[in-house]
């Protein structure tokens, strides 16, 4: 039986489309590019959530000499929420990105481990994240989910 997966998102061409709640989102994740520690890569990344108290709440990417101990700014995000604020949900993530030397004007996606993550996220307090995807300028990219960035995602019921 052949089936397809698909998803639905929306393309803004500037970030002045979204609503003032989710423009301030974006700003505050452009900004948290600023506290991201990347000498290896140069590529700083930063996000924000705002929880369901209305709270937002930053985080960047943290690199580290012995490579594969570093973090990406989404998980850092994450962690911090889910330690720091363990009652509230994230309704919604802001994520952008500054590489040195270069434009920012694409929209950012999140690695697979940072998919997993979200995912995980969702799944533990059974509400969807809205996802706003943006460089420092240009297109914007929203999708109304999480689990849209990671089809057939491994949720652990198989665990139950």
């Amino acid at each position: 039986m052949h089936q397809k997966f698909e998803f639905e998102y929306d393309l803004l061409e500037h970030m002045e489309q979204l609503s003032n709640e989710d423009q301030a989102l974006l700003e505050a994740a452009k900004n948290a590019t600023k506290t991201a520690y990347a000498p290896y890569s140069n590529f700083y990344v930063g996000a924000a959530a705002r929880l369901s108290s209305g709270q937002i709440v930053i985080g960047s990417n943290q690199e580290s000499a012995s490579f594969p101990v570093g973090i990406c700014a989404e998980r850092t995000l994450l962690n911090s929420v889910g330690s720091q604020f363990p009652e509230l949900s994230i309704t919604t993530m802001a994520i952008s990105y500054q590489p040195l030397g270069k434009d920012s004007v694409e929209p950012i996606s999140p690695c697979g481990m940072c998919r997993q993550s979200l995912l995980d996220y969702e799944n533990r307090y059974g509400a969807h994240i809205k996802i706003i995807l943006s460089g420092m300028s240009g297109k914007v990219m929203v999708i109304n989910s999480a689990a849209n960035l990671l089809p057939f995602g491994f949720d652990g019921s198989i665990l139950k």
